[in-house]
């Protein structure tokens, strides 16, 4: 918790003060036109990528793939919009990072890296087996989805 209130109260101080050293060093006009043009063209960069990711995901669920590592460039060029948007020039740099493929790559690494070591997964047979038996005997339960209900009643 210590850690997002000092996020959230040290970051946009860091960024005033920045956004004045630049103002003053060159104009404020400038400085201005610096966070309008950042976040004109990362919002733009953000949409594009975030088109093309879209994209991906959809070939790779039509082949039959699960589209994991298209995911989570969506959430980093999704997170990079956001950042991009907000003034400020660290926060810029930050996310033209993010919408760099080859730094997103390292970061996706990163993030997976961290997720494998320090998450617990479990499936359904690591649960403690019930001493109930099933309804109706042998019976089990399926879980089923209607994908496209349409396309049934075509067949009809």
């Amino acid at each position: 918790m210590f850690r997002l209130i000092l996020l959230f109260t040290a970051l946009p101080f860091v960024e005033l003060v920045l956004l004045l050293w630049v103002a003053d060093y060159t104009s404020w006009q400038f400085a201005l036109a610096l966070v309008l043009v950042t976040g004109v063209v990362g919002a733009a960069l953000a949409r594009w990528q975030g088109l093309q990711t879209l994209r991906r995901i959809q070939e790779d669920w039509s082949r039959g793939d699960v589209p994991a590592q298209a995911v989570l460039d969506g959430i980093l060029i999704l997170l990079a919009g956001a950042v991009l948007i907000t003034p400020g020039l660290l926060t810029d740099v930050a996310g033209f990072l993010l919408l760099v493929p080859f730094c997103r790559r390292r970061i996706r690494r990163f993030m997976t890296r961290y997720v494998r070591r320090h998450a617990v997964v479990r499936s359904s047979s690591d649960a403690r087996p019930s001493t109930e038996a099933p309804p109706h005997g042998n019976d089990r339960i399926v879980d089923v989805r209607i994908i496209d209900g349409a396309q049934d009643a075509e067949d009809d």
